[in-house]
């Protein structure tokens, strides 16, 4: 294989990690596309990409991942996390097993893939982490707690690895996105109907969680144009520590300055909490 730069995506099946796939591979980039179920991305296999099967909450998928990616290309310049999904529901009555789930993929399934990647990056001093977070980690709202919690822990912890790796030569890159168009609301309603139970709490508010799992698409960009602008900056020679991308990745910030009682009222009234 040439020196071509060579990037693995997380989560490639669908929505922006099959975008971001497409947008390294118009760049000139050699490619791991990674999936759970790998048949899903068979499509994108060619010269320049290696398709792998990847669960990010499996420490012997993960390291067969890498060592395959290494194998193939002898080097590693980019690792996107993008695996995740986003757990919807009120905290005071989660499965405790489906929370663990959430931080396992969203979270710990990222240290695990970085714990694997950065011995390669370090003995070739260079390399770039990009972990793709969401506006949601300044922001919770009612029936998100779960999916914000998971991703104000990555942004705090691409805070941390920023200055840890810097004498590596490894850029560390946090994509705070708001909404794209992609299934991600779809797979975040899933599960809401056990909230209809006469015994919920909040079996008059499934309406109020369905609204919450459809936020992403307000002021969406589509994912090719996110993966594009993403896979831009990244590639840079001195990449920036945050990428602000999609619907409400400017306003969020703002709404989230607001005093917390008064912030709780709006959300509440939004969600018909009273």
């Amino acid at each position: 294989m040439d020196r071509q730069r060579v990037s693995m995506i997380t989560g490639c099946s669908s929505g922006i990690g099959r975008a971001l796939a497409e947008a390294f591979l118009d760049a000139g980039h050699h490619v791991v596309a990674t999936a759970r179920r790998p048949e899903s991305i068979k499509d994108l296999a060619g010269d320049r990409s290696l398709i792998l099967p990847l669960d990010v909450t499996d420490g012997e998928s993960i390291g067969s991942a890498v060592a395959e990616a290494m194998g193939w290309a002898g080097r590693l310049d980019i690792l996107v996390n993008n695996a995740g999904y986003a757990l919807v529901g009120p905290v005071a009555e989660l499965d405790i097993d489906d929370l663990r789930d959430q931080l396992e993929t969203n979270f710990i399934g990222v240290v695990a893939l970085i714990r694997a990647v950065v011995p390669h990056m370090a003995s070739q001093k260079s390399g770039c982490i990009v972990n793709i977070g969401s506006v949601s980690s300044l922001l919770a709202t009612p029936f998100g707690g779960a999916y914000s919690a998971s991703k104000a822990a990555l942004h705090l912890l691409t805070d941390a690895l920023r200055p840890e790796l810097a004498p590596f030569g490894i850029h560390v890159v946090v994509v705070r996105a708001g909404g794209v168009l992609t299934d991600f609301p779809k797979a975040a309603a899933r599960g809401l109907d056990r909230y209809r139970d006469p015994e919920s709490l909040y079996r008059d508010y499934v309406a109020a969680m369905e609204e919450r799992a459809e936020m992403s698409k307000n002021l969406a960009m589509t994912a090719t144009d996110f993966a594009r602008r993403v896979v831009a900056k990244v590639t840079a020679e001195n990449p920036p520590a945050v990428i602000k991308l999609g619907g409400g990745a400017r306003i969020v910030p703002v709404m989230a300055m607001l005093p917390k009682k008064v912030l709780a009222r709006v959300l509440g009234r939004k969600f018909g909490l009273g």
